[in-house]
């Protein structure tokens, strides 16, 4: 990814858009084939020497041809004919997007495969599952890492429709009129590169297409920090039902030595808030004046990078600290034993309607069996067997059957086989 984003990488992109345009200009008989066949044999570049001449010019562009053109010879005054500095720019942006997009897609891919694979392990390892940092009722930890195999299919999803949208190139002149340029050299080169010319621009291509890849990547980013923020809840001391892998000699703190801290996912956290701040900026840069101006150019040369190294090394982060998950189903079981069965508290409400009770009146029995399981010693189950309003209606060996975790995991296999995750 870092390769992709260099200033080498850069300047090779930009030398095949001014070949293929010299060729596809030979091909239609605007320019002598053999000077098309001179530019593609000699044309060079040397990073340094642009870097001495742009502190004359001022111009990336103009640096850029200027070297250039002293490594060609005479058939250099085809070079950039027609064309303006974004017909450039935005092609070889269009050109790194996509290369990073496809990285970033099989990233994803990669994460999920490691997802499916702990989903699958841990499929049936009963856990408690928490509203508002609650017991609620009872989960598994399966289905926990199910929900997040299915978040990054949508990840991936979301990423693959946005490529189409900034697979898209220009080489249409000044004002995007074609005016000095043929649109048949614009379709070629784009073809030659694998992307779509786009039908209208202006001197540059539209930014809504690269803010949308921005909030595409800050979207992903959030659901990775969403992920983090779970695992490092439930790497909590009083929860501790995962914990990141903690290798030999680490240290997790300067001063306690005792101390095993949730770093990655932490790191992921504060990673996210970086992808997301640069999306506001992409969002501002929709906005330029009339055919164009300049002030979008000097944030995309830090957010782009950034946004998709980042996200890179974020989806890699998390797809090994899933991969090496300590995962603790001892303590899940621990502490679904807490409230001593509170969770089962819905299955009797909806077995007493079910069986004509008043839903108000089966509300509040059950609830009275639950405050108390709060504050004593009984448990859920041998509480609500001494409220008179659910015995008439239930039975002890009915409640029994009802206060269990059977009960919440029957469509389990349903779910991961809507997954794919048989």
């Amino acid at each position: 990814m870092r390769a992709l984003w260099s200033e080498q990488r850069k300047f090779e992109i930009w030398l095949e858009i001014e070949t293929l345009a010299c060729e596809a200009m030979a091909a239609i008989g605007e320019i002598p084939p053999a000077d098309a066949a001179e530019v593609r044999r000699r044309a060079r570049f040397s990073i340094p020497a642009i870097n001495e001449i742009e502190k004359r010019t001022n111009h990336d562009v103009i640096a850029f041809l200027e070297n250039v053109a002293a490594s060609v010879g005479p058939a250099a005054r085809w070079i950039h004919q027609g064309l303006t500095s974004s017909d450039i720019l935005d092609t070889t942006l269009a050109v790194q997007l996509v290369a990073a997009g496809k990285i970033l897609v099989e990233d994803i891919r990669e994460l999920r495969r490691v997802t499916g694979e702990q989903a699958r392990r841990y499929k049936m390892t009963p856990m408690i599952g928490r509203s508002h940092g609650i017991h609620a009722e009872p989960i598994t930890f399966g289905l926990k890492l199910a929900l997040m195999f299915d978040e990054f299919g949508r990840a991936e999803e979301r990423l693959t429709q946005t490529l189409e949208r900034v697979r898209v190139g220009k080489l249409s002149g000044a004002v995007g009129t074609h005016a000095h340029l043929d649109p048949r050299i614009e379709r070629q080169v784009c073809e030659k590169l694998g992307l779509r010319p786009a039908v209208l621009s202006t001197q540059i291509i539209q930014r809504d297409r690269h803010a949308e890849f921005c909030t595409t990547l800050a979207l992903i980013a959030s659901s990775i920090d969403r992920w983090a923020t779970e695992l490092r809840h439930l790497q909590r001391t009083e929860v501790l039902e995962v914990e990141e892998f903690f290798s030999a000699g680490q240290k997790g703190s300067s001063a306690m030595p005792h101390k095993r801290n949730p770093i990655t996912a932490e790191r992921l956290s504060g990673l996210a808030r970086v992808v997301r701040g640069n999306a506001v900026a992409a969002l501002e840069n929709v906005a330029l004046w009339h055919e164009r101006d300049i002030s979008h150019s000097s944030a995309e040369r830090i957010i782009l990078p950034d946004s998709c190294m980042l996200l890179d090394y974020m989806l890699y982060q998390l797809r090994d600290l899933i991969e090496r998950l300590q995962v603790y189903p001892e303590n899940m079981e621990r502490n679904l034993g807490l409230t001593k069965g509170l969770y089962f508290s819905q299955s009797v409400l909806l077995a007493l309607t079910r069986a004509g009770a008043n839903r108000q009146t089966a509300y509040e029995a059950v609830q009275r069996a639950a405050m108390r399981t709060w504050k004593g010693d009984q448990s859920f189950a041998e509480n609500a067997k001494q409220e008179p309003e659910i015995t008439v209606l239930l039975s002890a060996d009915e409640i029994d059957a009802l206060c269990s975790l059977d009960v919440h995991f029957r469509y389990v296999d349903q779910t991961f086989h809507a997954l794919g995750l048989e």
